[in-house]
């Protein structure tokens, strides 16, 4: 069964802990660029969204808490299935694939895109907050 605060919230409220996560990922690729070997990490957020989703309208661990369930944290390995690995754009000779302005491109924009997210649910908060006290 689906809480009416979560549906109100909808995508935004599934998005904005997956876009953390993403932003976690580009992170760690920036910040393991030397390191030999390192292979750089994103998070497919079409899919990841797509099953958040999913699991909040059939009532799964990431629905309201009725049961005392916990939402998985971002950076648990729930979702570890829907990293993938980035391919470099040129092969480095330490086996590294990290293309340190790619990543900062893509933080760049995750952050854009996590901010984005952020003013939608504050939207509807204040929407909210507004129906209740009709002020």
């Amino acid at each position: 069964m689906s809480n009416p605060i979560s549906s109100y919230l909808g995508l935004q409220a599934d998005a904005l802990p997956l876009r953390e996560q993403r932003m976690k990922l580009i992170a760690s690729n920036l910040a393991n660029a030397d390191t030999p070997g390192f292979q750089a990490r994103d998070l497919d957020f079409n899919a990841a969204l797509a099953a958040a989703a999913r699991t909040r309208e059939s009532g799964g661990p990431t629905a309201p808490r009725e049961r005392g369930d916990h939402i998985p944290l971002p950076g648990s390995d729930t979702l570890a299935p829907f990293e993938v690995a980035r391919v470099a754009a040129q092969a480095s000779l330490d086996g590294n694939s990290v293309d340190p302005d790619a990543e900062r491109a893509a933080y760049g924009r995750a952050a854009l895109e996590y901010r984005a997210s952020l003013s939608f649910l504050e939207s509807k908060v204040r929407t909210l907050l507004t129906a209740i006290t009709g002020q």
